[in-house]
């Protein structure tokens, strides 16, 4: 066997389990135990261990959280353990360790490798690792868009190439669609908004709003408001500084202290120290002579005319209401000017919507002749893939105990008007994202019975078989190291179990298999059988998972069988059914 492996996992505290170590077969390993024991916690264990949904429900009533811990052998070459890497885990001697905590609060958490990683991580590694298939996973069969899903899954690359690119030609088809739509629908809505944004535009326009505007005005307003009380103390400080013309015995700043710096200058070769304030004191006086004249200058420019404060009254009015109108008090004026370039922008784009209906719709003519050219492509590389598909399958329930069923792949396809259509190989065909193709698995179950879908003419057991004959051809085509098998042999009885039970023995030869089952023809076949049993000591309920070996192992299958384990009957049967399966295996 190649690949990656499940060695083993534990469980603890999760539903009905209180605390069990699970041991898998690199082979065949089957998981029997009567109803209600908690079989399909092991399931539930893989899952959350593969980065499936937690639920506080399966949180064993007074636990804190349910813990399952999982080995898993990874080859060091594998994709897994390169991206379980790039994650920053690391492989404990080739095997990457995978816990998942959830609390009764339903909070999760998973480590890989050593490592905390969010869960999606673990579902994606998944991918690689495991197929789980369960009973639900069969009714899911029974959904036209997963049996299309199947067939595109076996053709490979001969579907996914030209999917991809309808996929995006689609997308896109969908996207000009509807702005076209919205364009000629709301015709009367866009022409009603293109007015209210050309009066805006005009009415900004005609004030003329120019960057920082509104900030300078208010900073203008300010000082022509206060222009006499700005004139009189300018005047004021200039006159402390450099002295009253009209006072000639008045004392100034500027001569006091250009005679402390004559005092100092005369003796300031005598010691260092004085020498530097004497210098300091000439600065001081430079400084001071500077803003006297600057003072001087100050009063003289001041504008006290009230004809000017008018003026930038009203235009500081007129900048108000537009920020009233188009923009916001925090904002102010730059919220105007941003609303009219959107503005501006959006009228274009309004102005030119007879334009913009004739490119979306010579886009939109394109795009559907390359959307049929995709379609044919993808119905062609299905009508080849359904014939080898339906051929596999059908060669695969020869081997599950039917071996006059016939599986045959049905491509249909729907006429429609051209409005809703595409034009595919000269029709007009309804057509959706994943092409113009309905598929559909039709079954013969013997010769003379018409071919119908498996909805409508598959019993359980035979839904069952053709669900693991699938599966089994996936194996072929897109083979994942592991197949987790959940009551997949639901509604099969006698000789049909017992070729479902060869046939998952030989997957196993090239897999990792484990089964969820209750025939004791599937479980004879396995290498390994588990034993998920249930104690009750009258007030609390819990299972356990045990290897069963030699005399163990056939009393279950006796038990199975019988319904007794004590039945000589059922041992010698057991007995039997062990004995032809290793003959068989």
């Amino acid at each position: 066997m190649v690949g990656s492996v499940l060695e083993e996992m534990r469980i603890r505290s999760l539903g009905v389990i209180d605390d069990a170590v699970v041991e898998l077969s690199p082979g065949f390993t089957a998981v029997t135990g009567e109803t209600g024991a908690g079989k399909t916690m092991v399931v539930t264990s893989l899952g959350l261990l593969l980065g499936g949904r937690a639920d506080a429900a399966l949180v064993r009533i007074g636990a804190k959280a349910a813990v399952v811990e999982g080995r898993l052998s990874v080859p060091p070459d594998a994709p897994v353990a390169g991206r379980a890497e790039e994650a920053g885990a690391e492989l404990d001697d080739g095997a990457l360790l995978i816990s998942r905590t959830v609390s009764a609060e339903g909070r999760s958490r998973a480590h890989l490798g050593g490592r905390s990683v969010p869960v999606g991580l673990l579902a994606e590694l998944s991918e690689d690792l495991v197929a789980v298939h369960g009973q639900t996973d069969q009714q899911g069969l029974l959904k036209l868009t997963r049996q299309r899903q199947a067939l595109d899954r076996y053709a490979g690359d001969a579907v996914t190439v030209p999917l991809a690119k309808y996929t995006t030609t689609y997308r896109r088809l969908r996207a000009v669609a509807a702005d076209l739509d919205e364009i000629t629908t709301r015709a009367r809505e866009r022409a009603q908004e293109a007015d209210l944004l050309r009066f805006g535009l005009d009415e900004i326009a005609g004030v003329e709003p120019r960057a920082g505007e509104d900030t300078d005005l208010a900073a203008e307003a300010e000082r022509l408001g206060h222009a006499e009380a700005l004139a009189s103390a300018a005047a004021a400080a200039h006159a402390a500084l450099a002295g009253n013309p009209e006072d000639p015995e008045g004392v100034d700043a500027t001569t006091l202290v250009a005679g402390a710096h004559r005092t100092l200058e005369t003796v300031r070769g005598h010691d260092p120290a004085l020498g530097a304030l004497a210098g300091r004191l000439g600065e001081i006086s430079i400084l001071l002579a500077d803003v006297s004249g600057e003072l001087a200058g100050y009063a003289d420019d001041l504008d006290a005319d009230p004809l000017r404060l008018a003026a930038v009254e009203e235009r500081r009015s007129q900048l108000t209401q537009l920020v009233r109108k188009y923009g916001s008090p925090d904002e102010g004026l730059a919220a105007v000017l941003d609303w009219a370039e959107r503005g501006a922008a959006r009228l274009a784009e309004l102005d030119g919507d007879d334009d913009r209906v004739g490119e979306l719709s010579a886009e939109r003519d394109a795009l559907r002749a390359e959307l049929g050219g995709f379609a044919q492509a993808l119905t062609e590389a299905r009508t080849e893939a359904a014939e080898r598909f339906g051929a596999a399958v059908t060669e695969e329930l020869a081997s599950l105990a039917m071996p006059h069923a016939r599986v045959t792949i049905e491509l249909r396809h729907t006429e429609a008007e051209a409005p809703d259509g595409i034009e595919v190989d000269g029709r007009t065909l309804a057509y959706g994202p994943s092409g113009v193709d309905e598929v559909e698995l039709l079954l013969a179950p013997h010769p003379g019975a018409p071919a119908r879908p498996i909805a409508k003419g598959a019993s359980g057991g035979e839904l069952s078989r053709v669900m693991l004959a699938v599966e089994v051809v996936f194996a072929g085509t897109d083979p994942v190291p592991t197949y987790l098998f959940d009551e997949v042999d639901a509604g099969v009885g006698g000789r049909a179990a017992v070729e479902i039970g060869r046939r998952l023995a030989r997957l196993a030869k090239t897999a990792q298999v484990v089964v969820v089952t209750h025939l004791p023809q599937v479980a004879a076949f396995a290498d390994r059988q588990l034993l998920v049993e249930k104690t009750d000591d009258g007030s609390v309920t819990s299972s356990g998972v045990k290897t069963l070996e030699g005399e163990d192992r056939v009393r279950e299958l006796s038990r199975m069988l019988a319904g007794q384990d004590d039945s000589q009957t059922a041992r010698a049967h057991a007995e039997e059914l062990l004995a032809a399966a290793r003959a068989d295996i």
